[in-house]
């Protein structure tokens, strides 16, 4: 079982910056893939980032695309994302997430392990 623990949402004006970090537990995350998911208030989970267990591949969603950056330690255990020049339309609560074979990163269905969630506020 992986324990996965989400910090560092909290609120922020448009066009500034927060770090979001999702601390792991129970078990190194050696080989798996790592995806940031986000969930605003009546639409569903959706995509947002992910990165491979050695880092030598990220992917985006379109709409963070050149905004957001995510990454990880595996020595600490911990995935990033770092989220510049934010705008309201990124209010959500934001999940980490870890997948096993990272076969279809988009899809949510792909990932074994979810952390609770951190709530970003981006106030215009």
């Amino acid at each position: 079982q992986v324990q996965l623990v989400e910090s560092g949402g909290g609120l922020v004006q448009a066009g500034g910056s927060l770090r979001l970090s999702c601390a792991a537990s129970g078990r190194t995350l050696d080989n798996y893939v790592m995806g940031w998911f986000r969930q605003a208030p009546g639409k569903e989970r959706e995509f947002v980032a992910t990165i491979t267990w050695s880092a030598d591949s990220t992917y985006y969603a379109d709409s963070v695309k050149g905004r957001f950056t995510i990454s990880r330690d595996n020595a600490k255990n911990t995935v990033y994302l770092q989220m510049n020049s934010l705008k309201p339309e990124d209010t959500a609560v934001y999940y980490c997430a870890a997948s096993k074979d990272g076969i279809g990163f988009w899809n949510r269905n792909s990932y074994d392990f979810w952390g609770r969630g951190t709530q970003v506020t981006v106030s215009s």
